[in-house]
């Protein structure tokens, strides 16, 4: 990723949290939601490996390629998961984001990215468009509403659905930021 290295570390330390807590989900809930979480656990540090500062490190050359099979054999299993849910294709939408931009760090000269002056390209605007969508979509459904009396007891802390968007919203904010850098 290329930009402010302030701005990347913070992105380094969102997505690297954010795919921790995701690996602690993965220790309740059923099955579905255990395979969900370990997706989001991938794509979290996924996120965080690609957003590093290039000034500070710079992949070799095999990493894009090594990430863009990561992330398509993530892309195939979200596919084969959407028959039982249709919140895997959002995660098939992620893991092509990320296929997408690997391919893009692969194919730039020395990693030159934002220098092109070409505009951004159909597919990074469709995809920054569902993200920013996503984003204000998941925002509005994490207001608080009121309590339904009577409801279970509290949960904890890995099994509140609540925690899971957050989760998901602070994955799809740090994806717009990193396609916004292409």
């Amino acid at each position: 990723m290329h930009g402010p290295a302030s701005s990347g570390w913070l992105l380094v330390a969102l997505c690297a949290v954010t795919g921790a807590y995701c690996l602690a989900r993965m220790r309740g809930g059923a099955e579905g939601q255990r395979s969900a979480a370990g997706g989001e656990a991938l794509m979290g540090f996924g996120m965080a490996a690609m957003a590093v500062p290039a000034a500070v490190y710079t992949p070799p050359a095999w990493a894009w390629p090594f990430y863009a099979a990561v992330f398509g054999a993530a892309g195939v299993h979200a596919l084969w998961a959407a028959r039982a849910g249709a919140h895997h294709l959002h995660h098939l939408v992620g893991a092509a984001a990320m296929v997408y931009m690997s391919v893009v760090m692969a194919g730039s000269p020395a990693h030159a990215h934002g220098q092109g002056g070409s505009g951004v390209p159909l597919l990074t605007g469709a995809l920054l468009l569902y993200f920013a969508g996503y984003v204000l979509l998941t925002g509005v459904r994490l207001v608080p509403v009121a309590a339904v009396a009577g409801g279970a007891g509290p949960a904890g802390w890995g099994g509140r659905p609540e925690l899971a968007r957050a989760c998901r919203l602070s994955m799809a904010i740090a994806m717009v930021a990193m396609l916004l850098t292409l």
